[in-house]
């Protein structure tokens, strides 16, 4: 690959605009003996590709080492979420918001599956 054209793909541009970015939370916590739930939210200068609103986040919940719930906004994807094997468009409004629908899932999920 020729410098020019590794230095311009989608990829590297992203890093390269959200270099500015300041982390908000970055934590991970055990739920139970085999589950976690890790929260990563970045305020980003300009709102993804996809995204209105200034904020890049991952928010996943992991059971038995399988990721069975996760909410996020990669580029050029915008925000959406995972729920078991479903991806469906989530709207985001506020941090605050995110984290309430997210733990509200993880208790969702718990009890769909019976894990407690």
């Amino acid at each position: 690959m020729q410098t020019l054209e590794w230095l311009t793909t989608a990829y590297f541009v992203g890093i390269i605009s959200n270099m500015n970015a300041k982390q908000l939370v970055k934590n991970r916590t055990a739920l139970t003996s085999d589950s976690f739930a890790e929260v990563v939210v970045w305020r980003v200068p300009q709102p993804l590709v996809g995204s209105a609103h200034s904020f890049k986040y991952s928010l996943a919940y992991v059971v038995a080492g399988v990721c069975v719930l996760r909410y996020d906004n990669e580029a050029g994807k915008g925000d959406h979420r995972h729920f078991d094997d479903a991806e469906s468009a989530y709207s985001f409004s506020t941090p605050d918001k995110l984290m309430a629908d997210f733990f509200n899932d993880i208790s969702r999920w718990n009890h769909e599956h019976h894990h407690n």
